[in-house]
């Protein structure tokens, strides 16, 4: 496989399509089944509503408001609306004009049912309410009226000997004398409980006590119109003399929201206008069921296809959207598209345009050709859904430039491993593996699976949880680490003399042999271990730091050939790749000379790599003899220190001269060409020779201008560039020591939570150990998964990122391209939400 496929994306270019107006709609649904083109504006200055096809657009808004009111509507009386897929026959089938001006009358008609149903419901519904509140005002008010009566009865048996005594609700007319004063009427209703003593204090004011009020709780909710719930209220009676006090009572009721029922005279009269109520509710309550039952059958027709209609308008209007980015020739009857499609999917481009005319059975074809253009395509890499969380991880930082070398390649491997190194042991690596492989295994079942945003993310990044579970096995292997705990894999290197004297510390004694693989697991058990796993792991970290950023350096030499920037491979790369050679790449072969040296042996001791590297710029070509690792070692770091100095100045001018000298010998050659600039082609109607102005308007946008040539500038960038990079490899190789000091934090937490838990749960006697084992473990396991898998985990993730992002992707990837995003009914509907 050519390395332009691999570290690069796909090579795209830009295509023109004619495409005939009576085809236009099943050509372009036909390409948003294949997603295989990123359609260009070709009207920029045009507003949305100034486009070829808003009205069809707006059509189908129409349509859309309709499908949610009837959804809301099946929503609210509890029918299921199943689920239709983008895919399944019923959507994928392209639509003809006629077939969606069938459903907008279908849709019509039943919305038209449906508010009309709903209408009458509602009609009906204030109707009950109202007759239940005048029904509970005849009710209560009965009640009010009885106990006056016997108030007056109690009155009028006390007063024989008191004539002028008169009874409140006993009028002059009544009493069969003529009226001195106003007669005593009364107002009846109901109210809001939370209204009713704001109520009876506004009327004790106004009418200065002039009244006598009566109320009593309704033990239920009443429906309430203004407020369209359920609400608590009360019946109430007022007693007062005169019409004007009688009329005010009203209008203060009304201003609070209240609902005021007349009351019959008489006892007789108020019990049959009770039983015509009783009827009245039965007859309505019977209705309200019909309606009802009869808005549940319209909507049980339709709920069944309301999903696939919503996306068949759904598609409907991406169609017209997309179309209204195209151009439409009046001469040739026709659209045209402009968009980018990848070089090697145009045969397929060209079978599915051949497709869509068939099908349509239509005599005409669409035509595409192939532009030339100095604008930038926009990046495609093709994935699948294992690469695909990995590319993901790069795109996060930056799409990359056309035909930049892209890190997604190299992250499905260096990502989980540097992951691992910080999270290494067995065990943790094998739960986490086994989660992973879990989703994995359960893919397409899990998809569907709505489980939150965290959910969703861990099961995108399935395979990237694999990996790093599997590296963390392997880590786990090399370290000997198994929750904390060392694995007798192999016999030992070393060997314990028996102590003379108890809790005596000994001295552990080499005798010979080199554990096969990864640590020796007598390390576990001595009290240095944390000294030699520090200094072996930060070593370790300097040495996976500087090979992968030496890596990143390299791989600028496929942007510099890409680009045509050859020049850069002497003038920035090889100054790049010495300056840090020279002197971390140093540190890197001392730290392995030293690993591979038999300090036992030799007379002093193994001197310091930290001291040596300081030592090394603060004298450089001299090194104390306690301090010499080898051999002539003053004269190769005196070298090596003038090699990475000659490489700043390298740095600084090499490309910005280069520049300038290639700017003159052009500025040169163009100024002794004696041809005038040429006019931008025209594009002519081939029946009639006259220019389509669409079409000459697309070639004219592509003429761009080349920025003027600023040396000024150029160098102000390659000082900013260098003395970055040079600051760069000391701050980046000292970030690489997060390598171990996680791993560090890593193993002493599972350490702690060893000791602490289990192990003081091993040491109770028996039989309380059993049941402390037990619950012991529990908790082992809830913090394990807690605080190591899920908290480290995710902290060694992003540590592991940021490496990525920073140390590695910093040196050669600059991630300013554009996506791209072809017109994919499948885009469309897997992200509707964003749509």
């Amino acid at each position: 496989m050519a390395p332009s496929t691999l570290f690069r994306s796909e090579e795209m270019s830009l295509i023109q399509l004619f495409i005939p107006s009576e085809v236009s709609r099943i050509t372009v649904s036909h390409l948003g089944e294949k997603g295989l083109i990123q359609f260009r504006d070709l009207n920029p200055s045009l507003s949305s509503f100034q486009r070829s096809f808003v009205s069809e657009i707006k059509k189908l808004d129409d349509l859309e408001r309709q499908l949610r009111i009837l959804s809301e509507e099946a929503e609210k009386q509890d029918i299921p609306i199943p689920a239709c897929e983008y895919d399944s026959p019923e959507v994928a089938r392209p639509r003809t004009i006629r077939e969606i001006d069938d459903l907008h009358e279908l849709l019509n008609e039943n919305e038209q049912r449906i508010l009309q149903l709903n209408s009458s419901y509602s009609i009906l519904q204030k109707q009950y309410y109202e007759l239940i509140e005048q029904h509970l005002v005849l009710q209560e008010t009965g009640v009010f009226f009885q106990e006056a009566h016997a108030q007056e009865s109690e009155i009028v048996r006390s007063s024989v000997d008191v004539p002028q005594t008169r009874a409140l609700l006993t009028t002059d007319v009544e009493a069969g004398e003529p009226s001195s004063h106003p007669a005593v009427g009364f107002v009846a209703g109901v109210m809001p409980r939370q209204k009713i003593n704001t109520f009876e204090r506004i009327l004790w004011r106004s009418l200065r006590g002039n009244l006598f009020m009566k109320q009593s709780e309704i033990a239920e909710p009443l429906w309430d119109a203004h407020s369209d719930s359920n609400i608590d209220k009360n019946v109430f009676i007022i007693f007062s003399h005169g019409k004007e006090l009688l009329a005010k009572i009203r209008k203060t009721a009304e201003a609070m929201g209240a609902s005021l029922y007349p009351i019959d005279d008489t006892p007789e009269e108020r019990r049959a206008h009770a039983i015509r109520i009783s009827a009245r509710i039965e007859d309505i309550k019977n209705i309200m069921e019909s309606n009802n039952q009869t808005r549940r059958d319209e909507l049980s027709k339709i709920s069944n296809d309301l999903s696939a209609w919503f996306n068949v308008v759904k598609k409907e209007k991406a169609l017209y959207h997309v179309m209204n980015l195209f151009n439409y020739d009046r001469n040739r009857k026709c659209l045209i598209a402009e968009g980018w499609c990848p070089t090697n999917e145009l045969k397929d481009l060209q079978s599915t345009l051949k497709e869509a005319s068939e099908n349509a059975g239509a005599s005409v074809y669409p035509i595409m050709s192939e532009l030339q253009t100095k604008k930038t395509p926009p990046t495609y890499h093709r994935v699948n859904k294992f690469s695909s969380g990995f590319q993901s991880i790069v795109d996060a930082y930056g799409i990359a430039r056309y035909g930049e070398v892209n890190p997604g390649l190299f992250t499905v491997i260096s990502f989980p491993f540097l992951f691992a190194v910080m999270f290494g042991d067995l065990g943790h690596g094998i739960i986490l593996s086994a989660i992973a492989g879990w989703m994995c295994y359960k893919e397409k079942a899990l998809k569907k699976f709505s489980g939150g945003e965290m959910f969703s993310m861990m099961y995108d990044g399935r395979y990237i949880i694999l990996l790093m579970g599997l590296f963390s096995i392997y880590t786990g292997f090399i370290y000997n680490d198994i929750f904390s705990r060392g694995m007798h894999l192999a016999p030992s290197s070393w060997e314990w003399p028996v102590p003379t004297a108890e809790k005596q510390p000994v001295e552990a004694r080499y005798v010979g042999g080199t554990y096969y693989f990864g640590l020796d697991h007598a390390w576990h058990h001595t009290d240095n271990f944390l000294l030699f796993t520090n200094s072996y792991k930060m070593k370790m970290s300097v040495i996976f730091g500087v090979l992968q950023m030496s890596f990143g350096v390299i791989l600028t030499n496929y942007n510099h050939v890409h680009f045509n920037h050859k020049f850069a491979i002497w003038a920035e790369f090889i100054p790049q790749i010495l300056f840090m050679l020279c002197i971390f790449g140093y540190l890197s072969v001392t730290i392995i000379y030293k690993w591979l040296t038999n300090w036992s042996n030799s007379s002093i001791s193994p001197p310091s790599l930290l001291n040596m590297l300081i030592y090394m710029f603060l004298s450089p070509g001299s090194v104390e003899e306690k301090d010499q690792l080898y051999p002539g070692q003053g004269t190769v770091q005196l070298a090596l220190i003038l090699i990475a100095l000659v490489c700043v100045p390298w740095m600084l001018l090499a490309k910005p001269l280069v520049l300038k000298s290639r700017n003159k010998r052009k500025t040169h050659h163009v100024a002794n060409d004696a041809t005038k600039p040429n006019d931008p082609p025209k594009i002519t109607d081939g029946e009639n020779g006259e220019g389509s102005e669409e079409v000459n308007q697309i070639f004219t946008e592509e003429m761009e201008e080349e920025e003027p040539f600023d040396f000024g500038e150029i160098m102000i960038h390659q000082v900013i560039h260098t003395i970055e990079y040079c600051l760069n490899c000391i701050s980046n190789t000292a970030s690489y020591l997060r390598l171990w000091a996680l791993s560090l934090a890593h193993a002493q937490l599972s350490s702690v939570l060893w000791e602490m838990i289990l192990e003081l749960c091993y040491s109770m006697a028996f039989p309380l150990n059993i049941v402390s084992i037990f619950l012991g473990f529990t908790i082992w396991f809830v913090l394990t998964l807690g605080i190591l898998l899920v908290m480290e985990g995710l902290s060694a993730f992003l540590h592991a990122l940021r490496l990525h992002w920073v140390e590695f992707n910093g040196k050669f990837y600059e991630g300013s391209g554009h996506k791209f995003t072809p017109f994919s009914f499948k885009t469309l509907f897997d992200n509707s939400e964003e749509q």
